[in-house]
C-alpha cells in the first residue's frame, strides 16, 4: 500500500509540472517587457498584445483540450503540451521580431490551454477518493510556484548581466538579457516532456477505449486491487450510460428566468476576479515596483516576493477554506484588496517629479544631459505629466528605453507603501478571489447545466483577464500610476457590495440543497 501511495503521490508530481509550466510562462514576461519595448518601438497597447496574446491563444486551446485528450489520451496531449513549451521558449529567444515573438507566445498560450484543463484531469482520474483533492491541488500550487520562480530567473538573469565573468560574455546575457528569460524555459520544458514517457495513460481514458485490462493494471498502481477492481467497474458503468445518446443542455437554458440569480452571481465573480487588476500584477510586476522609482535591480527582487506571497498565501486558502467557508473568505479578501488598492492609489498620488542638476549628472552616460535643460527644477504632480515632458525634450524612444532611470532620478515618495499595498493585494488575492471563485463554480450551478454554466463564466472570467492585460501599459500612459489602481479598487468596492448582499455561503451544503434555494421557480 505504501509502495501504491508513493507511486500516485510522484505520478500526481509529474504530471502537475504542467501547472508550474503554465505559472512560469505566464509570469516570465513581466520581466521581458522593459526590454522588448524600447528595442522593438512598441507602443503602449503593442506591449500590453505582448503579454496578453498567451491569454488569447490559452483561452481558445481550453475548448480543444478535452476533445483532443478523449481522442488521443491525457498523457498524448499533455506530451504535446510539453513540446509546445519548449518551441515556443527556443523561438521566443530567438526572434527576430515583433510579430514572430507574438506568435512564439501564443504557441504557449496553447501549450498553457491544453495543461490547464487536462493536467488536474489526469490528476483527478488516477487518484483514490480520499486523497483525490490534495493530489488535486498539486497543479493550483504547482502554478503560484512556477509563477514565484519566473520572477527569481529574471532578476537572476539580470543580475548575471553585470557580471564580468567570461561565460557570461561568451553567453551574451548582457546583450540578451530579455531573450534569455524567455529561453530558459526550453530546458524544465523539455525535462517535463521525457518524464510523461514514464506516465502510463489515465484508466478512464482506457475503459474509454476498451482497454479494460490495461485499465486495470493502471489502476493497481495507484490502488490496492480491491479498490482498483470496484473503480473500474464504476467507470466501465458511467462510460456505458455517457455512451448513451442524450439531450445536450442548449446555452439558452443558462438564461431562462430560473438562472437569473446563479448566473448574475457566477458572471459578477467572473469578471471581478479579474478586474481587480491581479494579473497586472503577475505579468508587470518589475514595471510597477519602477514606478516608485526603486530602479530595475530592486523592482527585480521585489518582484520575487510577489511571487513568494502568492505561494504563502495560496497554502493559506487551501487550509482555511473549508474551515472557514467561502462567503467570510471573499468578504475579508477583497475588503484588504480594497484597502490595498487605495493605499496604492494615494502612494502615486503623492508623489512628486522633479530632476535637479545633481540627479541629472547620475544618468546613464548615454543621455544626452543638455537636452534636459528646459525640465531642470521644474516639479510636476503626476508621473504622465512628467513622462510626456521628458518625451517632448528627449524624444519617445528614449523616454522608453531609459523611463526607470529618469523616474528614479526625480521621483519624491515612499516606495515602502507601494511594496506594502501589492504584496497585501497579492495575499488578499490568493486567499479569496483566486481559489474561492472556481470552488464557487463547482457548488452553484444545477447539476443539469453544470459544465455548460461553468464554460460559459470561464470564458467571461479569461477574455476579461486578456482585456486587463492588453490595456493596463496604456493606463498607466494615460490615467497615470495613481488612476490605475484607484480604477481597480472603485471594482473592488462595488463586488465586495455584491458579495456581501447576493453571494450564498456553500460551505457545508449539499448541492441539492443549494439548487433549491438558488435556482428559482423551478
Amino acid at each position: 500500500m505504501k509502495k501504491q501511495k508513493s507511486s500516485v503521490v510522484l505520478t500526481a508530481l509529474i504530471v502537475a509540472l504542467g501547472g508550474f509550466l503554465m505559472g512560469f510562462d505566464a509570469s516570465v514576461i513581466s520581466g521581458v517587457i522593459k526590454f522588448i519595448e524600447p528595442e522593438f518601438n512598441l507602443s503602449k497597447i503593442e506591449l500590453g498584445w505582448a503579454v496578453a496574446s498567451l491569454s488569447l491563444a490559452a483561452t481558445a486551446a481550453m475548448a480543444f483540450a478535452g476533445p483532443l485528450s478523449d481522442r488521443f489520451g491525457r498523457t498524448s496531449v499533455l506530451k504535446a503540451s510539453a513540446l509546445l513549451y519548449a518551441f515556443s521558449a527556443f523561438l521566443s529567444a530567438f526572434a527576430p521580431s515583433f510579430t514572430i515573438l507574438v506568435m512564439a507566445r501564443m504557441l504557449a498560450g496553447v501549450g498553457v490551454g491544453a495543461s490547464l484543463i487536462l493536467a488536474p484531469m489526469y490528476i483527478a482520474e488516477i487518484s483514490p477518493s480520499d486523497k483525490r483533492g490534495k493530489l488535486v491541488s498539486f497543479n493550483q500550487l504547482n502554478i503560484v510556484v512556477g509563477i514565484s520562480v519566473a520572477f527569481f530567473t529574471n532578476y537572476l538573469i539580470v543580475l548575471l548581466s553585470k557580471s564580468d565573468a567570461s561565460w557570461v560574455e561568451s553567453l551574451k546575457m548582457k546583450e540578451y538579457i530579455w531573450r534569455w528569460m524567455l529561453g530558459i524555459e526550453f530546458f524544465p520544458a523539455i525535462i517535463y516532456f521525457f518524464l510523461l514517457l514514464f506516465i502510463p495513460q489515465s484508466p478512464r481514458w482506457l475503459v474509454m477505449k476498451g482497454r479494460y485490462d490495461e485499465a486495470l493494471k493502471v489502476m493497481k498502481k495507484f490502488d490496492d486491487d480491491e479498490n482498483a477492481e470496484k473503480v473500474i467497474s464504476e467507470i466501465k458503468l458511467n462510460v456505458s450510460k455517457e455512451t448513451v445518446p442524450k439531450q445536450k443542455t442548449p446555452l439558452k437554458n443558462l438564461f431562462l428566468p430560473s438562472m437569473k440569480l446563479v448566473l448574475t452571481i457566477g458572471i459578477v465573480i467572473a469578471i471581478l476576479q479579474q478586474i481587480t487588476g491581479i494579473n497586472s500584477v503577475f505579468f508587470y510586476a518589475p514595471m510597477i515596483f519602477e514606478q516608485s522609482g526603486i530602479g530595475t535591480d530592486a523592482a527585480f527582487i521585489q518582484a520575487i516576493l510577489v511571487g513568494l506571497t502568492n505561494v504563502v498565501f495560496t497554502i493559506v486558502a487551501m487550509v482555511l477554506i473549508d474551515k472557514l467557508g467561502r462567503k467570510p473568505l471573499l468578504i475579508a479578501g477583497v475588503t484588504f484588496i480594497i484597502i490595498s488598492m487605495f493605499l496604492l492609489a494615494y502612494g502615486f498620488h503623492s508623489a512628486k517629479y522633479e530632476l535637479t542638476e545633481a540627479s541629472v549628472s547620475k544618468l546613464p552616460l548615454e543621455i544626452n544631459k543638455g537636452q534636459l535643460v528646459p525640465v531642470i527644477n521644474k516639479t510636476y504632480k503626476s508621473d504622465t505629466e512628467f513622462k510626456n515632458e521628458i518625451k517632448k525634450v528627449m524624444g519617445e524612444d528614449v523616454e522608453k528605453k531609459y523611463e526607470s532611470e529618469f523616474i528614479s532620478a526625480s521621483i519624491t515618495m515612499n516606495p515602502t507603501l507601494i511594496l506594502i499595498g501589492i504584496l497585501g493585494f497579492v495575499a488578499a488575492f490568493a486567499v479569496s478571489l483566486g481559489p474561492v471563485m472556481w470552488v464557487l463554480f463547482s457548488e452553484l450551478f444545477p447539476n443539469a447545466i453544470r459544465g455548460t454554466a461553468i464554460s460559459f463564466v470561464g470564458f467571461i472570467n479569461s477574455a476579461i483577464s486578456f482585456l486587463v492585460q492588453l490595456v493596463f501599459p496604456w493606463e498607466l500612459a494615460t490615467l497615470g500610476s495613481s488612476g490605475t489602481f484607484l480604477f481597480y479598487g472603485i471594482f473592488a468596492l462595488i463586488g465586495l457590495a455584491f458579495i456581501w448582499k447576493l453571494v450564498p455561503e456553500t460551505k457545508g451544503r449539499s448541492l441539492e440543497e443549494l439548487e433549491a434555494i438558488l435556482v428559482k421557480n423551478k
